[in-house]
């Protein structure tokens, strides 16, 4: 991929992820590459692209790191629930 290219997808990929407020996840899946080459793009490459894009995808990024641990603690309790019944 050209230089060129690949700072267009990274951009395209930053916005959305960040507008949508979606995961890395959920953004991988739009984009149909893995869930690694979307976390490379938002932290190692964004940031030369666009320091303000780069900085909104990092809060996002922290602010799902801080849910996901949440969101496990749920689905853990759910899943011991539905054994007992």
């Amino acid at each position: 991929m050209r230089g060129d290219e690949l700072r267009s997808r990274v951009l395209e990929e930053a916005r959305y992820f960040v507008n949508t407020q979606s995961t890395v996840r959920e953004t991988a899946k739009v984009f149909g590459v893995a869930k690694s080459t979307i976390h490379k793009h938002l932290t190692k490459q964004l940031p030369t692209y666009n320091p303000s894009l780069a900085g909104k995808a990092q809060d996002l990024l922290k602010e799902n790191m801080n849910e996901r641990a949440f969101r496990g603690g749920i689905a853990t309790k759910i899943k011991y629930l539905m054994k007992k019944h």
